[in-house]
């Protein structure tokens, strides 16, 4: 983000406070006006020419570049992994993990490792999971039964 003094272009797409178009102005012009109501002169983008320019408060600007960023970040995938023979108490610490995970704003693959004929008891345990984590995720795949393995995707809300 290119602020006031830094953009070097000879005039620039100027943007008012309230989101009206100043039309293409003299980078000075904009300059001089930007500290007249006491604003930030900011550059959205260097790909065109002149460059599009906003007024925008100094805290305003800030936190835009913050919520930028944090849109830039991509959803991690984490995987939980469980057994079909699991105990109650370990249950209840895998949901809190995956709640903690799916909060945080990653997506969470739930894993049960299969052993002989414990398919159907697998599906079972997922599909308790996926109820129990209704409030905090939804499915992005269904339960898929796979050789050695059941797993289901689950995507933060």
């Amino acid at each position: 983000m290119i602020k006031n003094e830094k953009i070097k272009a000879f005039e620039v797409q100027l943007t008012g406070v309230n989101g009206e178009d100043l039309g293409i102005v003299p980078t000075s012009e904009a300059l001089a006006m930007a500290r007249k109501l006491k604003v930030d002169l900011v550059c959205t983008s260097l790909m065109s020419s002149p460059p599009p320019c906003r007024l925008i408060g100094a805290g305003a600007a800030k936190q835009e570049a913050q919520q930028a960023r944090k849109q830039e970040k991509a959803p991690k995938l984490k995987e939980i992994r469980l057994t079909p023979h699991i105990e109650e108490h370990d249950y209840e610490t895998k949901l809190q993990q995956a709640e903690r995970i799916l909060k945080a704003g990653d997506a969470v693959m739930l894993v049960v490792k299969i052993q002989g004929k414990e398919g159907a008891k697998a599906k079972e345990l997922l599909e308790a999971l996926l109820k129990d984590l209704k409030p905090s995720g939804k499915p992005k795949t269904g339960i898929q039964l796979s050789g050695k393995q059941a797993a289901v995707q689950l995507d933060p809300l």
